[in-house]
């Protein structure tokens, strides 16, 4: 019989920082209200879509505005899709610089979970995917990395419903998982759904890219200065036939995580997250939802005929069957490979029930779904019914496991939250007698 694992002996999802722990919380709680807002617009798309008033809510997606010397009159459905979303993966690639440069996953032990999580729970999908449609010809498997997206304001909407009491290192760790899932996915739409590319412009984006870069990092804040190079890079970008969200990454990535100075307040990135994550998780992603959830199912063979498509099954069955297998996987095969054991008190049904809520893949699915097939393929509706349906399953099996894990873990949440030393930091973050951990968390490192 194996001796019990020794003090030294790595832990997946041990706990970490008290700061981390913190920041995530906040993280959270604005991720949450986004996802609310989220369910809420869908919700309402759905209802427009399926009433009388129908073909109103068809033409407001299809008005179109903006400039037609710049290729910028797209229709509003369009501009949420390249526009709003632009936003939306501007914040998460501060999130995902800033957790890798300043935040509990600079350390590549804790990195390699989320993401070999991530990795699994995007290549299983999009497997199970192509065994579905492979027989169905190249225009069906044009869509192979729709169910392998993660969206993290619906997951942690459900999550916050269902896991009011779940540790901190699971909510983090879906975090991240989402975070690197986000990057993957605006990487696979940059590789695999870019249908032209022209250097020219694509080269031209490199000089306000780099100039914004430039300015941020001599840490100025300045919005009439900022602003406008960010739209011209977006612009150029989406001139060049990539689509125009790789512009809001790239110029995430050029924003400093760590501040120069203990006295000179948030860290740059931290800034603009603050201002800018309420607007991506409020607006942006909201209204996206709103012109992308709106399909019809009383017209025609309506749900019948998408169920029989290969193409809604693969990305149902990649959604709750592919995530599933994919992030509990990488997961088992981590700890198999490092000899490592989940931290104390924790199950393999936290990872069963984090690994399902990993398959709702609402946003980026839909987004995806739009890129790979055009309006002639007539998969649109199909696609959309697909992402709902599975999206959908899998929070209902997360809610399930979720809620008997929730229910254990509020019996030991107080004790969790007990601070007797009154300093503001729970006593299980600190290493030693209450009161003997004294660093100073207030920033960004």
């Amino acid at each position: 019989m194996p001796s019990p694992p020794g003090p030294t002996t790595s832990r997946l999802f041990s706990r970490g920082s008290w700061p981390e722990a913190r920041r995530i919380a906040e993280i959270l709680r604005l991720e949450t209200v986004g996802g609310m807002l989220l369910v809420g617009a869908a919700v309402l798309a759905l209802i427009w879509a399926n009433s009388p008033w129908r073909e109103t809510y068809t033409a407001l997606s299809e008005i179109t505005v903006g400039p037609a010397a710049l290729n910028l009159d797209l229709s509003l459905a369009t501009w949420a899709a390249d526009g709003l979303l632009a936003i939306f993966f501007f914040v998460a690639g501060l999130e995902l610089k800033r957790e890798f440069v300043a935040g509990d996953l600079r350390d590549p032990r804790r990195a390699a979970l989320p993401v070999a999580a991530a990795v699994g729970g995007m290549a299983v999908p999009a497997v199970v995917f192509v065994a579905f449609t492979v027989s169905s010809g190249s225009e069906a498997l044009a869509g192979w990395a729709i169910p392998t997206a993660t969206d993290i304001a619906f997951a942690l909407a459900v999550l916050a419903v269902v896991g009011t009491s779940l540790p901190t290192a699971l909510r983090t760790f879906l975090l991240t998982l989402a975070v690197v899932d986000d990057l993957l996915a605006i990487t696979i739409i940059a590789v695999f759904y870019t249908s032209s590319l022209d250097l020219f412009w694509l080269a031209l984006a490199l000089v306000p890219l780099a100039i914004f870069g430039l300015l941020v990092q001599r840490r100025v804040r300045s919005w009439w200065l900022l602003l406008p190079l960010a739209a011209i890079t977006w612009t150029l970008v989406h001139e060049s036939g990539v689509h125009a969200t790789v512009a809001a990454v790239l110029l995430a990535f050029t924003v400093p995580v760590v501040r120069r100075s203990a006295g000179e307040g948030p860290g740059l990135a931290e800034h603009f997250e603050h201002r800018i994550r309420p607007i991506s998780a409020g607006v942006a992603v909201p209204v996206f939802a709103f012109f992308a959830a709106g399909v019809s199912v009383v017209d025609g063979d309506g749900l019948g005929a998408a169920f029989a498509d290969p193409v809604a099954q693969g990305i149902v069955a990649g959604l709750v069957l592919g995530k599933i297998v994919g992030v509990l996987g990488a997961t088992w095969l981590v700890q198999r490979f490092t000899h490592a054991q989940l931290d104390e008190g924790l199950s393999w049904w936290d990872v069963l029930g984090l690994s399902m809520l990993a398959g709702i893949g609402f946003t980026v699915s839909l987004l995806i779904g739009e890129l790979a097939y055009d309006a002639e393929s007539g998969l649109g509706d199909t696609v959309r019914i697909g992402v709902l349906s599975g999206s959908l399953l899998a929070a209902f099996l997360a809610t399930l496991v979720l809620r008997v894990r929730n229910r254990h873990y509020r019996r030991i949440a107080e004790e969790e939250a007990r601070d007797d030393d009154g300093d503001g930091v729970p006593d299980v973050y600190q290493s030693g007698p209450a009161g003997s951990d004294k660093k100073d968390y207030s920033g960004e490192r």
